[in-house]
């Protein structure tokens, strides 16, 4: 049977303009956009039926690249594991109640000495996402990322877990070794990491020397094979942490899609240039800045710089920071910034039927009212069914 849905007296956030208006929704597409209708209902169908907006921000759902929020439900304590399928729901929830219908959850492949979970763990929880979406228990669509920290010895051993996975989206190319990239500053790195492990400073000294062994004998080579696998299967690439021209131009050579948090206003700019889609995480801009002291999310979109914003570990910043970079950025709308967390991410990583009020896409949409700095998600639908 044919189900029809018209949202009325909303201001419609489109790709390229802001309209008052309505919708109508179809078997769980957008059929027709209105602008003639506004507040007194006759658009759409010209019925004046359908649920009343009230003035209220219809967005499309939110697409998210990259978060890691999943471990956080799956072990909720130190040596506490929860069941894998309870983690993944709970987690869904929190996700489709931030106006997120589509996530690539973030799984970690390869494993260092400090790490709470394992390879069995990221594989247990992938599972449990597949089984979870085929029953139909999940609000939110959900694919995968694979965070791949290529200094560490058991990468390649973690990523052939996933080699037969059609969730797999996007993978990361990642580095976190002392004196580079993220942690360019040893010092951040070593409050980071002492604050983080309680570790003594000698202890410290050998743990940074270690790891900077492991990145010489492991990063290159590792680089190499998953880059190599990934085009092959058509699978996104991102890389992580860039912080030079240097790191821009080897990720041209990789086939690098996505530019990850670059660090610095170089790498982003060269990112840019070549045509990467810079990825930035959008606790930065509410924060105001980087957690790590690199550079701030809001001086890249000043700059016209920044392509995608990620929640990374908090969901509900993806709504939040998209309205807070269109009040705060003077050469951001409110259309621009709510495409970087939806139409621009979805045709990243090919999801091309989503991400966009527009007619013959998924109708995955958000209510959302705004009448102070912390936007309020009213409602969630997906393929035009509420979810939340």
């Amino acid at each position: 049977m044919m189900t029809e849905t018209i949202f009325r007296n909303a201001r419609l956030v489109l790709a390229d303009t802001v309209i008052h208006g309505d919708l109508l929704v179809r078997d769980g597409k957008i059929a027709a956009i209105d602008s003639a209708g506004g507040t007194n209902g006759s658009g759409a169908n010209g019925s004046g039926r359908g649920e009343d907006m009230g003035g209220d921000w219809l967005v499309p759902g939110l697409v998210e690249l990259h978060t890691d929020h999943l471990e956080s439900h799956y072990m909720p304590r130190p040596k506490v594991r929860w069941s894998p399928m309870a983690a993944v729901q709970a987690h869904d929830a929190q996700v489709a109640s931030s106006g997120i219908t589509t996530v690539l959850d973030a799984l970690r492949v390869g494993m260092d000495e400090d790490a709470r979970v394992t390879s069995a763990d990221m594989r247990l929880l992938a599972d449990a996402i597949e089984s979870a979406q085929n029953a139909g228990r999940l609000r939110a669509d959900h694919f995968l990322h694979l965070r791949c920290e290529v200094s560490s010895p058991d990468v390649m051993e973690g990523f052939s877990l996933f080699e037969n996975d059609t969730r797999v989206k996007i993978a990361s190319l990642m580095d976190h070794t002392p004196g580079q990239r993220q942690f360019v500053s040893l010092e951040a790195y070593k409050i980071y990491y002492q604050g983080k492990t309680g570790m003594s400073d000698e202890e410290f000294e050998k743990f940074s020397a270690m790891r900077q062994s492991l990145a010489g004998k492991y990063s290159d080579t590792h680089r190499a094979q998953i880059s190599g696998t990934c085009n092959e299967r058509g699978i996104v690439l991102a890389s992580h942490d860039d912080a030079t021209n240097e790191h821009v131009a080897e990720a041209e050579e990789q086939g690098i899609k996505v530019a990850e948090f670059p660090t610095t206003v170089e790498a982003a700019r060269a990112s840019h240039k070549a045509g990467l889609k810079v990825l930035m995480g959008a606790p930065n801009v509410v924060r105001g800045g980087s957690h790590s002291g690199n550079v701030s999310a809001r001086t890249l979109a000043e700059e016209g710089l920044l392509d995608v914003l990620s929640s990374d570990y908090i969901p509900f910043s993806l709504i939040q920071g998209a309205f807070m970079l269109a009040e705060t950025v003077e050469d951001v709308s409110l259309n621009q910034a709510i495409n970087m967390v939806s139409k621009t991410p979805a045709e990243a990583v090919g999801l091309d039927d989503r991400g966009a009020i527009e007619v013959g896409r998924r109708a995955d949409l958000v209510r959302v009212s705004t009448e102070d700095e912390v936007p309020v998600v009213r409602s969630v639908w997906r393929e035009g069914m509420r979810v939340s």
